[in-house]
């Protein structure tokens, strides 16, 4: 009986052996597109910007070059970005933590050695363009630019007019006459990222809607159709991303009109609003009033908090900055609740074209508008870490609130994978986000 039952238990024990389920990670393959030539187009974002600038590290960690890394196992080819060198690893210039204050307030400052600024330009008719060191190299994968919006495409003038464009063309500022456009598909190519279209939207939003202006929502569209059709004018594959929610950014979710006024209200309870110069309605118009701040109000990022309370020149006299409506926060610091409204319109038209001109083309779609809004709304998690939209301990954006940390940019870079994935029926492997850095403590 006794090796009756042990034969028993060596019987289940096999079977439950037998029963456990296997995992098999499927082979890389290309599916039904061809990475061998793959090129990046799009603005900062694309380039690798981050901490408020271009530089080295950033570069290097692009979503374009994560992407290429993981493409190369399943028959991608060289991925070659325009890298400052290491005299030069600085880039631009670019914000570094240097600590916190009393308060857990961040403290940053301007890094400004081993940059690869070479000057200021002055462009007739336009103004000071900042120049920086020219890409030697011949190849270019990587066309990111930052500031580029799809409005500026075709524009013959505009190496002239973008410093980071600018190093990327041979001759001098100011002979430039090569649209954008023409520029990125000027070299064959296979397969391609498009993720223009951004700063159409961000430029406006990160001024308080006070210097900058929207694109026309019919001239986003005719030069979206006209890109994409560039970009697969030889039976090229690719994917495009739809252009994110500016109020998913940390830039417009970390100084609010609540925490301003909390703050004023330690040192004078009686204070009980704080004024904005608003936009009167959600369409085009431009006029302008004070009115009492509210929560769907967004304050900018680098708005001076300093000044609350303090004394200024108003029409009625000497009066405290922020806190009468005599004196309001000015229209730069502030995305008022108009604005978002308008904003979130024209996002959402932009996006609509993007959609439907990738339908049109047979040409994968990665929605970063409602992955970033699902991660400000839930969170994220990620091998065992949590993530989220708050800015500096959320781990996705830089210090800049608006662009995003390595390890921001490798978890988009994989929802560029799983989109390729899914429509071209290819199996890129997935990037491992734990070995990318979020923001870096002093």
């Amino acid at each position: 009986m006794k090796n009756f039952k042990l034969y028993f238990y060596v019987l289940l024990a096999a079977g439950f052996v037998a029963c456990k389920p296997s995992f098999e990670t499927p082979k890389p393959s290309a599916g039904t597109a061809d990475f061998s030539k793959y090129i990046a187009v799009g603005n900062s974002l694309t380039a690798g910007y981050a901490d408020g600038g271009l530089y080295l590290e950033g570069q290097e960690n692009s979503y374009p070059s994560i992407i290429a890394k993981q493409m190369q196992a399943a028959g991608g080819g060289t991925f070659t970005q325009p890298l400052f060198n290491q005299a030069q690893a600085n880039g631009s210039g670019y914000l570094r933590l240097t600590g916190f204050t009393a308060t857990g307030s961040p403290v940053t400052a301007l890094v400004t050695d081993n940059t690869a600024v070479t000057g200021q330009t002055a462009i007739p008719g336009f103004g000071n363009v900042t120049t920086y060191a020219k890409y030697s190299g011949t190849d270019i994968n990587n066309y990111g630019v930052p500031g580029i919006k799809l409005l500026h495409i075709t524009l013959a003038s505009y190496g002239n007019l973008n410093g980071f464009y600018e190093r990327l063309l041979p001759g001098s500022i100011g002979t430039h006459t090569t649209p954008y456009i023409d520029f990125v598909t000027a070299k064959p190519f296979t397969f391609f990222s498009n993720w223009l279209g951004n700063n159409d939207a961000l430029g406006y939003a990160t001024s308080g809607g006070a210097g900058d202006v929207l694109t026309d929502k019919a001239t986003f569209a005719a030069l979206y159709n006209l890109a994409m059709g560039k970009l697969t004018a030889a039976g090229q594959k690719g994917v495009v991303a739809t252009i994110p929610d500016v109020t998913a950014i940390p830039y417009f979710n970390t100084v609010t009109v609540a925490a301003i006024l909390a703050g004023v209200q330690k040192a004078n309870p009686q204070v009980q609003a704080i004024y904005i110069n608003a936009k009167t309605a959600a369409d085009g118009t431009t006029t302008y009033a004070p009115r009492v701040a509210t929560a769907q109000d967004m304050i900018v990022l680098t708005f001076p908090t300093a000044k609350i309370g303090t004394m200024v020149s108003s029409p009625a006299g000497m009066l405290p900055y922020g806190l009468t409506p005599y004196t309001p926060i000015e229209n730069q610091y502030v995305l008022d609740n108009n604005e978002v409204t308008l904003t979130k319109d024209y996002v959402n038209a932009y996006n609509s074209t993007i959609v439907s001109v990738a339908g049109a083309k047979g040409i994968a779609v990665n929605d970063m508008y409602t992955f970033l809004n699902n991660v400000k709304a839930h969170g994220l998690v990620v091998d065992g870490v949590s993530l989220n939209s708050g800015y500096i301990s959320g781990g996705l954006f830089s210090l800049d609130g608006v662009h995003l940390t390595p390890k921001g940019y490798a978890i988009v870079a994989n929802e560029f994978i799983k989109a390729i994935n899914k429509k071209y029926n290819s199996s890129i492997p997935l990037a491992n986000v734990s070995a990318y850095r979020s923001v870096k403590f002093p």
